[in-house]
C-alpha cells in the first residue's frame, strides 16, 4: 500500500497517459548492484484508475496485477500487453467509508499452482470487503469476509498448508483464511504490526517457516515464525529505517530481500543482518513503487504514482547472482 494519498479524483481524471505502451529504452544507469539493466517495460493509464497495487507472477512471466483505483485484476504479458481479467462490483455507497482512504480498492494478490488467483478487496462495507478467488476461466467470488472497519492489504499463500495470510493495515493484524474459504481468524495482533498514524502491516510473504510483514508507518520488516501447531510466534524486527516500505520479495532461499519504498521512490536491497542500500530509484522510472516480484533473475517493480501523479508503470531489471 502507498503513502498517504494526496491526489484528488479531479486530478486523476485530468491526467492522460498511454496505456500499456512498451518502451525499448536503454537500461538506466542508476541501477546499483546486484541489479542492472533497469528499464520501463509498460506504462499504465492513470486516468482509468490503473494504479498497480500488488503483483503475482505465473511460471511463464505473466504478471497478475491489482489496479487499485479501478477495482480490477489485470494480466500483463512479458511484452507489456494489458488484459483486464475482472472488475469488482462498486459498493452501494461508492466506498466512501473505506478506512484510511475513502475509496474502494483491490489490494493484495497471489496465485496458486493451478492458476487460481486470490486477491483482496477493501470497501468499508460488510458485503464486499474480504478475500476473493478467481479460478482459471471463472468469475471472481468472495470466499471469506473481513471486517469492514479494517483495510486488508498484503496477501500471502502458504501452499503447503493451503493457508492464506492477510495483513490488515488499519487494525494492525494478520488474518488467517483457508484457501477453501470460510471464517477468517486473527493469527497475529503483535504490537509491531500496528500503524503509527496512517497504515501499519502492509506487504506480506511466507518464507522459510515464517510470515514476513512490512510496517509502512514504522519502516520495518518483521518476521513472525509459524509454530508447529500453526500459531504465530513472537514478532521479530529484522530491519528498520525504511519509512514508506510497501511490498517485499526474497532474492533466493536465504533471507536477503528487495523492498519497495513507496514514499522515496526507491527499491532497497535488505541484507539478512538488516542493513540496506538503494538499488533502484526514480532515475530508473520508479513512481511510488508499491509491489515487487521475481521471475528467475528478472525483477518486476510496479509503481502506482499515487503522489507523483505522473506515470504508473512496470519497471524490469536483472538480478545478478
Amino acid at each position: 500500500m502507498f503513502k498517504k494519498l494526496s491526489i484528488s479524483a479531479a486530478a486523476v481524471g485530468a491526467l492522460v497517459t498511454a496505456a500499456a505502451t512498451v518502451l525499448n529504452s536503454a537500461p538506466a544507469s542508476a541501477a546499483s548492484a546486484p541489479l542492472s539493466g533497469a528499464r520501463i517495460a509498460a506504462h499504465f493509464d492513470l486516468a482509468q484508475g490503473q494504479t498497480p497495487e500488488n503483483v503475482t507472477l505465473a511460471p511463464d512471466g505473466r504478471a497478475y496485477v491489482t489496479f487499485a483505483k479501478a477495482r480490477q485484476v489485470a494480466e500483463v504479458s512479458p511484452e507489456g500487453t494489458v488484459r483486464i481479467r475482472a472488475t469488482l462490483p462498486e459498493p452501494a455507497d461508492g466506498g466512501v467509508h473505506t478506512p484510511a482512504l475513502g475509496f474502494p480498492l483491490t489490494v493484495g494478490i497471489t496465485r496458486a499452482h493451478d492458476g487460481t488467483l486470490y486477491f483482496l478487496y477493501a470497501t468499508g462495507t460488510a458485503d464486499l470487503t474480504g478475500v476473493w478467488r478467481m479460478r482459471p476461466g471463472g468469475r471472481p467470488e468472495r470466499i471469506a469476509a473481513l471486517p469492514a472497519d479494517g483495510l486488508p492489504n498484503g496477501l500471502a499463500l502458504d501452499a503447503r498448508t493451503h493457508t492464506l495470510y492477510v495483513a490488515d493495515s488499519v487494525r494492525g493484524s494478520i488474518w488467517k483464511v483457508p484457501t477453501t474459504g470460510g471464517t477468517a481468524t486473527a493469527w497475529s495482533t503483535a504490537p509491531e504490526l500496528a500503524p503509527a498514524g496512517f497504515l501499519g502491516a502492509n506487504g506480506l510473504k511466507v518464507h522459510n517457516g515464517a510470515v514476513w510483514a512490512t510496517n509502512l508507518d514504522r519502516g520495518t520488516v518483521l518476521r513472525i515464525p509459524v509454530l508447529r501447531d500453526g500459531r504465530a510466534g513472537r514478532a521479530q524486527t529484522r530491519a528498520d529505517g525504511m519509512p514508506g516500505i510497501d511490498d517485499i520479495a526474497f532474492t533466493g532461499r536465504g533471507d536477503r530481500l528487495l523492498a519497495a519504498l513507496d514514499g522515496s521512490n526507491e527499491v532497497a536491497l535488505v541484507q539478512p543482518n538488516g542493513s540496506h542500500s538503494t538499488v533502484l530509484s526514480s532515475a530508473d522510472g520508479l513512481q511510488n513503487p508499491t509491489s515487487i516480484a521475481l521471475h528467475g533473475d528478472t525483477v518486476y517493480v510496479l509503481s502506482a504514482a499515487w503522489n507523483t501523479a505522473e506515470d504508473p508503470n512496470l519497471v524490469l531489471s536483472r538480478l545478478v547472482r
